[in-house]
């Protein structure tokens, strides 16, 4: 009987380990990594949450979240840079670079909280395969700088 419990308390440990690990599921092509994070931000990825450090790559359908306390900066592979203020959420919806065929898009989704945006080449190539949209509007990038704050 001694040998079934101890059986089952190493699998039971082993399954908690397991559980434990903080692995981002591998789905698609990364566009883009962290550069910059303090306080607390969580990276929603493929429906798993990952802790948020720089160089943690960042894909196609991935949800940012900041705490009170927390910001983060995203540089995208074109460079377009994007940084979150405390409380906000943004979600990267579509992302395509490939210059040479002429093949270019960004679109986001700030959900809440502050965005600073600096475009990178696909706005200065194709100013309009790029947009971000917020509960109450959708902005098509012209220019190369600004600031926009979502909800409350």
């Amino acid at each position: 009987m001694s040998a079934i419990l101890k059986t089952f308390g190493h699998i039971l440990l082993t399954l908690l380990c397991l559980l434990s690990l903080n692995v981002q599921a591998d789905e698609g092509p990364v566009v883009g990594y962290v550069k910059t994070s303090s306080g607390a931000v969580v990276l929603m990825s493929a429906g798993q949450p990952a802790t948020v450090a720089a160089g943690t790559p960042v894909r196609v359908g991935d949800h940012l979240r900041t705490a009170a306390d927390g910001s983060v900066g995203l540089t995208l592979k074109d460079n377009t840079m994007l940084s979150l203020g405390p409380n906000s959420e943004l979600s990267i919806d579509a992302y395509l670079f490939e210059p040479a065929r002429e093949e270019l898009r960004l679109a986001a989704r700030l959900l809440h909280g502050t965005l600073h945006f600096i475009s990178g080449v696909i706005a200065k190539l194709k100013p309009e395969a790029v947009s971000i949209e917020t509960p109450s509007a959708t902005i098509g990038v012209r220019g190369t700088r600004f600031v926009v704050k979502a909800g409350e």
